[in-house]
């Protein structure tokens, strides 16, 4: 250690003096260099950077969270084989809040306060990230939710984000779908009362339909689990529409498809993405043949980076094809971490600057550029279900990103346009 000399000892001449001022200037130098390399972001740190994923991986809607596990967990896999953010590896802490509010609330109060995570991707519904979004603000930890359309969910707080455009946006698209190229002019609408996602594009698609010029001439209402459609159905068969929207989950789309076609009913049943899951089909065979559906991409899309990502995904996870919520958990997983790269740093406050500040990341749902509010401006596609298979039809742009930003995956052909899923 050094010391400092006694006031009372005298150098014996100024070359002992120059020889104590050179030697004491080199143990500073020394130790000042010693106690930089200890402070953050000036050493190699190369401690796991932990990112906790919470989502419906058991419940009704399971499919959803299951899939957006795996969309996380495969881009995972590849920064890590690619060295990592800045030298770190990514750990995922994973969580089930069964389709559960109050469960999804209880995992991210551990996700955050026990584990330590220093950022959220939420792979349930609406209603699970609005349980969870106030304790990830509270603790200023970031979330991403890939998949949850629900305006309320960003207007938490600052630090809630989603990778996925909202209901607003989507309730239009298939309201334009339906009125230019069905060429309906009325509409029944069938909602889940209980589901802010039923009802929030129940809103929207009305809203939007109407001043198109078309009319809602019949609206029913149930609730998720029932079993019996019947009577809602008889209701609507009654005032003969063009169109019947059916804004709900793909568990309760299936039954009602089947009551309604053995009723004698032939309208197309327009949906939004929560119909997006393979048991859609093994539940609700051909009764949906003919219906269509909003949605944040293809796997058909022809474009490089989406059949990339399909292929890598079906050798991920035995030729399972993503469906749209393991395609947007990929991407809020990428886009997370350009964002920690671009910090340079996980602390919550920068994390959360840099994940506003993203602009033109080039995902395979499309381009992210974060709005003033913390959404993803970008486009819808629709596609048609036949026979087992997501038809892709068109893309409808937001008015925003018509005359900014074109998406990244190239447009998929189709028998009409030319566009993308």
């Amino acid at each position: 250690m050094y010391r400092q000399p006694h006031l009372s000892q005298k150098p014996k001449s100024a070359a002992s003096i120059a020889f104590l001022i050179l030697a004491g200037a080199a143990l500073l130098t020394i130790a000042t260099s010693c106690a930089r390399q200890q402070q953050p972001g000036e050493t190699q740190d190369r401690s796991t950077i932990k990112i906790g994923y919470f989502g419906d991986l058991s419940g009704p809607t399971f499919n959803f969270g299951q899939s957006a596990k795996n969309g996380v967990l495969m881009a995972a896999d590849e920064i890590n084989q690619a060295g990592g953010i800045n030298g770190r590896k990514i750990d995922v802490v994973l969580e089930d809040d069964e389709g559960s509010p109050e469960l999804a609330a209880t995992v991210v109060n551990k996700l955050t306060r026990q584990d330590k995570v220093i950022a959220l991707i939420a792979g349930g519904a609406s209603g699970d990230s609005l349980a969870a979004g106030p304790n990830a603000q509270s603790e200023k930890v970031p979330m991403i939710s890939p998949s949850s359309t629900n305006p309320a969910v960003t207007q938490i707080g600052d630090y809630i984000f989603r990778a996925c455009f909202a209901d607003p946006f989507q309730g239009e698209v298939m309201a334009k779908f339906a009125y230019n190229s069905l060429q309906a002019r009325t509409a029944a609408i069938m909602l889940d009362f209980n589901s802010p996602y039923s009802r929030d594009l129940t809103d929207f698609f009305e809203l939007s339909f109407t001043k198109l010029g078309g009319r809602a001439i019949s609206s029913q209402s149930y609730t998720q689990g029932d079993s019996d459609f019947k009577g809602q159905l008889s209701s609507i068969s009654e005032v003969r529409p063009d169109v019947i929207y059916l804004p709900g989950y793909y568990g309760d789309i299936a039954v009602i498809a089947k009551q309604a076609r053995q009723l004698g009913m032939t309208q197309p049943l327009l949906g939004g993405d929560g119909w997006d899951a393979p048991e859609l089909w093994q539940l609700a065979g051909d009764s949906i043949n003919g219906s269509y559906i909003s949605n944040h991409y293809s796997a058909d899309d022809p474009s490089p980076a989406i059949q990339k990502f399909v292929k890598d995904y079906k050798q991920h996870y035995g030729n399972l094809t993503p469906d749209a919520h393991a395609a947007l958990a990929y991407d809020a997983m990428r886009f997370l971490a350009e964002a920690i790269q671009r910090a340079g740093t996980t602390e919550g406050e920068k994390l959360r600057d840099a994940l506003a500040q993203t602009r033109n990341f080039s995902g395979v749902t499309g381009i992210i550029s974060m709005d003033s509010e913390r959404n993803a401006v970008k486009a819808a596609v629709i596609l048609k279900l036949q026979d087992g298979r997501y038809i892709y039809q068109e893309t409808i742009q937001p008015d925003t990103v018509e005359t900014a930003a074109k998406p990244s995956p190239s447009p998929s052909p189709s028998p009409k346009k030319s566009r993308k899923r």
